[in-house]
């Protein structure tokens, strides 16, 4: 048996942690989350452009304008929109409140593809009823999270425990803001069924939306900025650990690494890794940044991971019956029709 995958996933299951975790701390130094964004994607770009250009200079398609206007919306959606409410929403919580949020994009990308017609839902058989629960037992997870904290489990009383959770309008724009950031991490899920076919040039692909991610940034930080030149100073070191690692480990490496485990193994199993991001980021920011841990975001956190995996348990019955059942011959259909013999 192949144990690459799961130790691939494992691996990056930690980075994203850590990610998250550095993330926190850098916000706590004082630096800015624009700042923070634009140069992880200048990181990304840098990091990327080398790897697509010499892996794919043989076989990129040519970049139209219809393709570039998907790059585009793909960088605004899935890099720039996204990363900046999931930052707000991490100044804004705590780290491992924010990571709980990250495990409902599988549902959110659910939802949003019934309507776009990429998902079906037929609650007749067990895998639709499946992904139908999960789906609202995942729903009801994230109303606990964003509505419910209850007692803390731990008793630190930290400064940067009681600035992660410092009144409720700030926890609830928090919570906002984090729901919004998975809901544009699933449009942009959906954005690339389309992109994946049309410009079938994964690390081209990545790059060019990195580096569109870069320029979209900036010029929100610049106009939002006020073109203070020290804001944008990287000022300590950890800081310095921060842009490198969240730009080169997690949107580098991370996807990479990913990208290839979903070549291996398939997306279903990629996805099921993400729930051990939240524990994972539990037990590093309760050590490392001393933050409390809520009654509400332990069952919450339960709930949105129950969910997810009745979600995916759904998808992957459905997807080993479509194997055991293929559909009918699409040239035996065609060849019916044009006899003009009734079809079933």
């Amino acid at each position: 048996m192949d144990f690459k995958p799961t130790v691939t996933m494992l691996a990056v299951v930690v980075v994203f942690a850590v990610m998250n975790t550095l993330t926190k701390m850098a916000f706590n130094e004082g630096m800015h989350t624009t700042v923070l964004i634009v140069l992880r994607q200048l990181t990304a770009t840098l990091f990327l452009a080398p790897i697509a250009y010499f892996r794919e200079r043989k076989t990129r398609p040519k970049l139209t304008t219809k393709i570039f206007v998907y790059l585009f919306f793909s960088a605004l959606l899935g890099a720039s929109l996204t990363q900046w409410l999931f930052f707000l929403g991490l100044r804004y919580t705590t780290a491992t409140f924010a990571c709980a949020f990250i495990n409902m994009t599988p549902m959110f990308t659910f939802l949003l593809a019934l309507p776009f017609k990429v998902e079906r839902l037929d609650v007749s058989t067990g895998s639709g009823a499946a992904k139908l629960t999960g789906t609202a037992v995942g729903l009801a997870g994230a109303l606990v999270l964003a509505l419910y904290q209850g007692p803390s489990l731990t008793s630190y009383h930290s400064s940067a425990a009681a600035s992660a959770g410092g009144g409720a309008r700030r926890w609830a724009v928090g919570s906002a803001a984090l729901l919004g950031g998975s809901a544009s991490w699933s449009l942009w899920f959906i954005l690339q069924s389309k992109i994946g076919t049309k410009y079938p040039a994964l690390y081209s692909g990545t790059a060019w939306m990195s580096f569109l991610s870069f320029l979209q940034m900036a010029a929100i930080g610049i106009a939002t900025e006020k073109m203070t030149f020290h804001v944008w100073v990287v000022a300590t070191r950890l800081q310095v650990v921060t842009v490198l690692f969240v730009g080169i480990a997690g949107s580098g490496l991370g996807f990479l690494a990913m990208s290839w485990c979903v070549e291996r193994r398939g997306p279903v199993f990629t996805t099921a890794f993400m729930p051990l991001v939240q524990i994972v980021a539990a037990g590093i920011n309760v050590i490392a940044l001393h933050e409390q841990l809520h009654l509400g975001s332990v069952v919450g956190a339960a709930l949105v991971v129950v969910g997810l995996y009745f979600v995916l348990w759904g998808k992957s019955n459905e997807t080993r019956t479509k194997e055991l059942c293929p559909p009918s011959d699409p040239k035996i259909v065609v060849e019916e029709h044009a006899s003009g013999a009734e079809t079933v």
